[in-house]
């Protein structure tokens, strides 16, 4: 991933260093098993515990001749104990040690972005309770609709992204996972004894039924959560970006004194924060996708995860966690409009309310059809420039139905929104 959609915190999951210091954890771990059940010497193993150091470039040097990273590794870890280091390794292949330390770094990346998905769940239940009461227009096909409230918005975001926590914790339990199970999974060399305890030091637990690697439906469930995560940041950003249309402008992100819209446009300020997320989150469907395809391996094993790997997993974690903090830097500093909300609310006049007065005449004996197409034709006079209330109030089919209190309630913005808090109470706010 380039440095620009890093982030301190998966950087330190997944750097190349810190890869191979999980490499080490589980070199280490193994010995310490076997040590307890008394294959390998007690005096061994404080010093494999004491001595075994990496050093990247000797691993670098070593890869070219072994033309296999985590060989390379093994040899550089043994040559810094000296004749003990014989142990390290003992009876386990490659991936024993790779989807070990995998299942470790998808547990502390799923406690990143368990993290961060809580402070913009925190940022967004801020904007929900402020702003439960403020009225803004609804709009389905970008048509006005019917008035809801920006914190009634904002709740139903918080709920999806809920949902995008649970699906991380479930993940985080999925993939916490180790294996010590040997060439083909059969546990040929270390018993399942010996696994459990390696997986027990490491805070994981065996796959109960491994081949030579892990199997690959806990990675592909968890990158398509990500994509689920990405998909619900898409659907914020993409609201956001609309509502700062200049024709809209219900919100605005934060725009800094001194920062460029546009090169050639002194004026603009485009919602490129917004954008830049919309844009991320196509990355993280890629990669969900390429996961799905390498579920199925040949037999026990091919080779075919292996190199999509080294990109979807580091990338995709880092760009749900970026995502994840610039939306929480968007919300922070989000300017909202109330009083353009309202303006854009009273553009159509009073029509937004015609389904409650169609609800009114129903209510009152008229059939649905009948009542409908009341409501319709006064409609119709208000797009060609009357008044809505004024022409459903003269209409006499609704003045044999319905009196003027009655009337004054089916265009009440404080009726239509009598509920709204309900939603707030509905998803914990």
């Amino acid at each position: 991933m380039i440095d620009r959609y890093c982030t301190p915190a998966m950087e330190a999951v997944w750097s190349r260093r810190a890869k191979y210091a999980r490499w080490r954890e589980v070199e280490i771990a193994i010995c310490q098993a076997h040590a307890e059940a008394g294959t390998i010497p007690q005096a061994d193993l404080r010093a494999i515990q004491t001595r075994a150091a990496f050093d990247l470039n000797r691993c670098d040097e070593i890869e070219k001749e072994t033309r296999h990273d985590l060989m390379a590794f093994v040899r550089n870890l043994s040559e810094t104990v000296g004749e003990p280091g014989r142990w390290i390794h003992y009876g386990v292949t490659s991936y024993d040690v790779i989807d070990t330390a995998l299942g470790m770094m998808l547990r502390d990346s799923c406690d990143v972005l368990i993290e961060s998905a809580e402070a913009l769940a925190a940022e967004i239940a801020r904007l929900a309770q402020a702003h439960i009461g403020t009225p803004e227009i609804g709009r389905t096909h970008g048509i006005h609709a019917e008035p809801i409230t920006f914190g009634f918005k904002a709740a139903n975001w918080y709920a999806e992204l809920q949902r995008n926590l649970t699906r991380l914790r479930v993940c985080r339990i999925d993939v916490a996972v180790g294996k010590v199970s040997g060439a083909v999974g059969i546990h040929g060399v270390a018993d399942p004894d010996l696994e459990a305890r390696v997986c027990e030091i490491l805070g994981l637990r065996p796959d109960e039924a491994s081949t030579q690697i892990v199997n690959r439906d806990r990675h592909a469930a968890f990158l398509n959560a990500l994509s689920l995560l990405g998909a619900g940041l898409e659907r914020v950003a993409t609201e956001l970006r609309n509502l700062q249309r200049t024709e809209i402008l219900e919100v605005q992100e934060a725009f800094a004194s001194g920062q460029t819209g546009s090169s050639a446009m002194p004026h603009k300020r485009n919602p490129w924060n917004s954008e830049t997320v919309c844009g991320l989150a196509r990355l993280l469907r890629a990669n969900a996708h390429a996961m799905l395809e390498s579920v199925a391996t040949w037999h026990e094993r091919d080779l075919t995860n292996s190199s999509l790997e080294r990109v979807v997993f580091p990338d995709s974690c880092h760009l749900a966690d970026f995502m994840l903090n610039r939306m929480t830097r968007i919300l922070s500093g989000l300017g909202v409009f109330p009083e353009t909300m309202a303006a854009n609310l009273r553009k159509m006049g009073d029509l937004v309310f015609s389904e409650h007065v169609m609800i009114a005449l129903i209510g009152k004996g008229m059939s649905r059809e009948a009542a409908y197409k009341v409501a319709q034709r006064n409609a119709a006079k208000a797009w060609n420039g009357e008044d809505f209330k004024t022409c459903v109030a003269e209409d006499e089919d609704v003045r044999a139905r319905l009196s003027p209190e009655e009337i004054d309630r089916a265009f009440s913005l404080d009726h239509h929104l009598r509920n709204a808090e309900h939603t707030l109470r509905a998803v914990g706010l």
